[in-house]
């Protein structure tokens, strides 16, 4: 049953964001993040949420902390992505996983992800690596975004072997160009551009300024062109990933993709189906009064994900 809309979904049970920063403990972690540090309402220490190299900052300092990753960056234009947000998007990956799998969540090197635009953070493999041990590929269209990929990974020799990037030549592509012959995936995921221009993007971008009541002076969580809007907008590009997922329903268990508006979600659903989609599932997230959803969706009958989880993961009960 999905949650009632007057209690919008708490973080997950698993996430580790639960409840406020540990700013003390973070900034033993990570120093340059004592720059930042200010004294807020009431007296508690925090950051200026709207500052995007304060963001970067703790965002280092929370993958360190919790994961182990060191040398993480980014560059000032590309993404900065809501770690706790981020973190949740997996363990409800993992949840959906552990459907197809008895209850267990299936962990380890053996089950295989594809991030469709990965973007300079990483962020989704590094939490997934870390969390499960799963191995990942990431794909984007955007060149610099994936140099700024393979420095994290350089900084980290560990996860070299866990996390493979790939440049989508074409941008009317989603799964071709990426997904090989005769390679199959677990599961994907992806982050969708939200706007349909720079123009829109720009006026949501005063708002959001706007209702902090600020003059606006830059996105706070900043945004490279690709990641913020495409042609068709978050609608437009869900339903090309729907139609291009069909081609790959042989060899990806679970599709699954961020969606942001409730009304991108209208049509999906009798979409997939109509495509030969055996099921498709909205899975509801939030943060406090800020909700979006997993979408996910897989082609394979019963027989078929037996068959796969016999073949692929047959020693990742924990």
């Amino acid at each position: 049953m999905s949650p009632s809309p007057s209690k919008p979904p708490a973080l997950h049970p698993r996430n580790r964001y639960q409840g406020r920063y540990d700013f003390p403990l973070l900034v033993r972690k990570c120093p340059p993040l004592k720059v930042f540090i200010r004294q807020g309402k009431g007296g508690q220490t925090t950051i200026d949420f709207t500052d995007p190299a304060a963001l970067r900052c703790l965002n280092g300092a929370l993958l360190t902390h919790w994961y182990g990753i060191n040398g993480w960056q980014l560059p000032e234009d590309a993404l900065c992505p809501p770690i706790p947000g981020r973190a949740d998007l997996i363990h409800h990956l993992a949840d959906l996983l552990a459907s197809s799998h008895d209850g267990v969540i299936p962990k380890g090197a053996s089950l295989r992800g594809l991030d469709v635009g990965t973007g300079a953070n990483l962020i989704y493999p590094l939490i997934g690596n870390a969390e499960y041990g799963w191995q990942f590929v990431g794909s984007d269209i955007d060149a610099d975004a994936l140099r700024n990929g393979e420095q994290i990974i350089a900084a980290n020799p560990a996860l070299q072997p866990q996390i493979e990037l790939r440049r989508q030549a074409d941008p009317a592509c989603i799964f071709t160009g990426i997904i090989g012959a005769d390679e199959q995936f677990d599961f994907t995921l992806c982050n969708p551009p939200f706007y349909a221009s720079a123009a829109e993007a720009r006026q949501a971008n005063e708002r959001k300024w706007q209702g902090l009541g600020k003059q606006p002076a830059g996105r706070n969580f900043g945004g490279r062109t690709n990641e913020l809007y495409c042609s068709d907008g978050e609608a437009g590009f869900l339903r090309r990933m729907a139609e291009q997922s069909k081609t790959y329903a042989s060899q990806v268990f679970w599709f699954t993709t961020l969606v942001a508006s409730v009304g991108s979600l209208k049509a999906l659903p009798e979409q997939l189906r109509a495509l030969g989609a055996t099921d498709v599932r909205i899975i509801d997230m939030g943060q406090g009064s800020k909700r979006s959803r997993l979408l996910a969706w897989t082609f394979l009958d019963k027989k078929q994900r037996r068959a796969w989880r016999r073949a692929r993961w047959p020693d990742t009960r924990i």
